[in-house]
C-alpha cells in the first residue's frame, strides 16, 4: 500500500515529503547548542551598585511614600535595594521604622476618639508625621542622612 495525499496514515518507514522550495523551518527546530542552558537558581549575577543620584532618589521615595501608602513603600524599597547601596539601605530602614511608629501612634490616636482627646491628638500626630517625612525626604534628596526624633527602632 502506498501513501497518497488523501491518505491520513502514511506507511511505516516512509520519509516525509521535502519542504517546499524556500521554506524556513520553524524556530522549534533550532535547538540551542549544548552548554548554553540557564544557570541554576541562586547563581544569578549580583545587582550592580547604584549611583549616588539613584541612592538619593530611592531614599527620598522611601521617606515620602509613607505619606500616601503607609510603610509599604519603605519596606519594598529596603527589601529591593538594601544590598545595592549603603545610603538607601540606612534611609529606607529609618523611614520604615518611623512609618511603623507613626502608624502605631495614629491607631492609638484614633482609639482615643472615644474619650474625645483623639479629636485633637489625631490631627497633631498626622500633621507632625507628614512634616517629619517631608523634612526627611528633602534631606535624603540632598544626600544627607536623616534621623527621626521619635522612632521605635524595630528594623535594625
Amino acid at each position: 500500500m502506498t501513501s497518497t495525499p488523501s491518505d491520513p496514515m502514511p506507511e511505516q518507514g516512509a520519509t516525509p515529503p521535502p519542504p517546499p522550495q524556500g521554506a524556513v523551518p520553524p524556530p522549534a527546530y533550532n535547538a540551542p547548542p549544548p552548554g548554553y542552558q540557564a544557570p541554576p537558581p541562586g547563581y544569578a549575577a549580583p545587582a550592580a551598585p547604584m549611583t549616588d543620584a539613584e541612592q538619593r532618589q530611592w531614599a527620598m521615595f522611601s521617606h515620602l511614600g509613607g505619606i500616601l501608602f503607609g510603610f509599604v513603600p519603605a519596606l519594598v524599597i529596603w527589601l529591593v535595594f538594601k544590598e545595592r547601596g549603603r545610603f538607601v539601605d540606612e534611609q529606607a530602614k529609618e523611614a520604615l521604622n518611623f512609618q511603623i511608629t507613626w502608624n502605631i501612634a495614629l491607631i492609638i490616636a484614633s482609639l482615643t476618639f472615644v474619650i474625645l482627646i483623639g479629636i485633637v491628638l489625631f490631627p497633631l500626630v498626622y500633621i507632625g508625621g507628614v512634616i517629619f517625612m517631608v523634612m526627611a525626604g528633602m534631606a535624603a534628596n540632598k544626600g544627607q542622612a536623616y534621623r527621626y526624633p521619635v522612632t521605635l527602632r524595630l528594623v535594625k
